[in-house]
């Protein structure tokens, strides 16, 4: 499938973009003059920009990382769940104050038998953005309020009280900041998530699909499995709001992103995810059907490999994987032996 081009650049992509500006300016001149021949100068300049494109993405730095898990043309929730799923029947409202857009949830058949695996009916979960300015702003670019955690843990019992596999869906800049989210129990709301979902008996496989922003993101977060993007981000805190608290300014915000090792390979490195799905070279927007493949067939093999593992041995193993994060062992200092000898 051909790739599409985005009408939003980033800053590093301008110079591919300029190239590609000239290739099509050759091509639209080849194909109004059939006596001008540019075969060989276009072959020459489409090798360029493959070669360029190639360097630039597979030497990507942590923030520019950060920069395409923002692209707003990048496929969300809702698009793989469209993607990899048929019947879906979106579900709504916490029972206590209200239905939240910013988390979308509802049951499917997941097309496992497409991937190798087999169709069976499973919970989705996952934080939903807007594509314009009156979508972003109904679902508050994807930031929950308390009711949204709430509505995901309802679904996610309902789930588990008919045995379905429960996959959630990360992208999120963090939980909404507002006041009313506060006066609700924001806090509440994910520290009762993480508990619950610690202990559900049912498989719970998680994919960063683009941020994964503080407890924001890990509210629906705990899982099985923890499957990662190659160009998403997941922290503790977005590199802006770290570079705001350490520098007092936003203008630091590269070196925080180095620091904060967000990045798929720093944190498969350091235990936090299980396996890092490919993207095609430029990023999920460019060829999101080759995207959704890559995802559908990572969320296979982790319910294939979940399968047929008794409940409790499930939530036990569950409860380990995440009580082994962040734990470190202290060597002692040493004092080093100091010889005297004659002068």
């Amino acid at each position: 499938m051909a790739r599409k081009s985005s009408r939003y650049l980033l800053d590093f992509e301008k110079p591919i973009a300029e190239l590609e500006e000239k290739l099509d300016e050759m091509r639209a001149l080849m194909a109004e003059n059939a006596e001008v021949d540019l075969s060989a100068e276009i072959s020459a300049l489409e090798a360029r920009v493959a070669a360029l494109r190639e360097s630039v993405y597979r030497n990507l730095t942590r923030w520019q990382r950060v920069q395409i898990a923002r692209h707003p043309e990048r496929p969300y929730t809702l698009d793989y769940i469209g993607a990899l799923s048929e019947g879906f029947v979106e579900l709504h409202g916490d029972r206590c104050v209200g239905d939240d857009p910013a988390i979308v949830g509802g049951f499917a058949t997941f097309q496992g038998s497409r991937f190798g695996y087999r169709d069976r009916t499973v919970l989705f979960v996952g934080h939903q953005k807007g594509r314009d300015t009156k979508s972003r702003k109904f679902r508050r670019f994807g930031m929950p309020n308390p009711e949204g955690y709430r509505k995901a843990l309802r679904l996610m019992k309902l789930a588990a009280k008919f045995g379905k596999p429960i996959i959630t869906l990360l992208d999120t800049p963090g939980a909404y900041p507002g006041i009313e989210a506060e006066e609700r129990g924001q806090a509440e709301a994910i520290a009762r998530n993480l508990f619950e979902m610690a202990r559900l008996p049912v498989p719970i496989v998680v994919v960063v699909i683009g941020e994964g922003a503080s407890g924001g993101a890990l509210g629906i977060g705990v899982g099985d499995r923890i499957l990662m993007l190659e160009n998403a981000w997941y922290s503790v805190i977005a590199p802006e709001s770290c570079s705001q608290i350490l520098w007092r300014s936003w203008d630091y915000k590269e070196e925080a992103a180095r620091a904060l090792k967000l990045t798929a390979a720093d944190l498969l490195k350091l235990g936090v995810i299980d396996e890092i799905i490919p993207e095609p070279i430029g990023g999920a927007h460019r060829d999101p059907e080759a995207t959704f493949q890559a995802v559908g067939a990572a969320i296979a093999r982790a319910l294939q490999t979940l399968e047929g593992i008794a409940p409790r041995a499930l939530v036990d193993s569950r409860i380990e994987k995440f009580a082994r994060m962040g734990v470190y062992r202290e060597v002692p200092e040493t004092t080093p032996s100091t010889e005297t000898g004659s002068a």
